[in-house]
């Protein structure tokens, strides 16, 4: 390996940790508390989002499904009845991807006693009326607003990357408040692999 690589990928480990730490540190933990009391209270919690921010949902998905969560992806196979006890997790930076923003609209028009939370960058999108509350994540969209915190990474990765661990930040968070033991969250892990 040349000096050189090994130089230029340390620089861009410091960067990107620094964006992800700034990124963090901004969200409204009001807002993600209050995310976090909605999911307990759900009967079951429903995800969508598109591209790669579908992945971090689902990783989302899975993990809370892990504490004994009753989770699901909207569109997965075996996905069950949508009611007024559940909860509806969109993740959209733009608030404007068309088939996550569609899927809200269905949810409040279908069973409108439901609950929806939007997790995206975009305040302003059509999204704010239709969720309940948002969780803002302030970093850049394609619309480049002005307040948004700004990354050296492709696109929105810096959404997508924050999204996932946020998640993963809500998931001990639970954890540590319903004093779920580690080792007996194995019981919810798959077996059959």
């Amino acid at each position: 390996m040349s000096n050189d690589f090994k130089v230029r990928y340390q620089e861009n480990c410091d960067a990107i940790l620094g964006e992800i730490a700034q990124t963090l540190a901004s969200i409204d933990t009001d807002n993600l508390e209050r995310l976090s009391k909605e999911i307990l209270a759900a009967d079951q919690v429903f995800f969508i989002g598109v591209g790669r921010v579908m992945l971090s949902l689902q990783a989302i998905c899975k993990r809370l499904a892990h504490l004994g969560i009753r989770t699901h992806y909207v569109g997965e196979i075996t996905e069950p009845h949508f009611n007024e006890k559940d909860l509806l997790i969109v993740g959209s930076g733009s608030g404007g991807s068309i088939f996550p923003l569609n899927i809200a609209k269905k949810a409040r028009e279908t069973v409108p006693g439901c609950r929806i939370v939007h997790v995206g960058s975009n305040p302003n999108s059509e999204m704010k009326d239709i969720a309940d509350f948002m969780v803002r994540i302030p970093v850049r969209t394609k619309f480049y607003l002005e307040d948004e915190i700004d990354s050296a990474q492709p696109m929105t990765t810096l959404f997508e990357q924050s999204i996932l661990l946020m998640g993963d930040i809500l998931a001990k968070m639970i954890i540590d408040e319903q004093q779920l033991d580690m080792k007996g969250l194995w019981k919810y892990h798959a077996n059959l692999e």
